[in-house]
């Protein structure tokens, strides 16, 4: 089944998710459900809070990235994910969001990260990621975390992208994929 994609402004996307009940099996189907509608969306990266779930889970797909060789067979489901470490070294590179269509905007992460997690099987790990695929994982952790890529940019970046927030949460926006917009009248 595919969702519609929430926008910017609803309040699922500003809370911390709740951890699934360890062993649930409705994690399965959601998983499904979530990578069908990340490729719906033409996306790499999709957690629960997009579509409206309040649960701490995403799926990744970086294999979609042709010319990031790295990411051959990079499909992963995260539940209840917990990054434990984090390099001290940054990388600045640019990001968007399902949520926050047609921003895109540098953010610095950090290059490597420690996750522990489990898989929609319920098998438990504890992995260390670099480059694009820790930056998409951060990325979407912190989607479970409630927090935003636009949450690091300078406060002159945000005022500048006022607008065009209002406008997404309004619904005022060009996707090729269904949303759900908080302030859509």
């Amino acid at each position: 089944m595919v969702y519609p994609i929430v926008m910017y402004g609803d309040p699922v996307l500003r809370k911390k998710a709740q951890d699934f009940k360890e062993g649930s099996e409705e994690v399965k189907q959601l998983s499904e459900d979530m990578f069908e509608t990340m490729y719906a969306a033409q996306g790499i990266g999709l957690a629960a809070p997009q579509i409206g779930k309040d649960v701490r889970m995403f799926v990744v797909d970086g294999s979609v990235l042709e010319d990031e060789p790295e990411m051959e067979g990079f499909k992963k489901v995260f539940i209840n994910a917990e990054i434990v470490e984090e390099d001290e070294d940054h990388e600045e590179m640019e990001e968007g969001c399902l949520s926050i269509p047609n921003v895109r905007e540098k953010v610095t992460r950090p290059f490597s990260i420690r996750i522990k997690y489990f898989d929609e099987n319920w098998k438990a790990y504890d992995e260390e990621y670099e480059g694009m695929k820790a930056r998409i994982i951060q990325h979407e952790y912190d989607h479970i975390e409630g927090v935003l890529f636009i949450d690091y940019l300078t406060p002159l970046k945000k005022r500048l992208l006022k607008g065009k927030l209002n406008d997404i949460s309004r619904g005022d926006v060009e996707t090729e994929y269904r949303i759900i917009a908080p302030l859509r009248k």
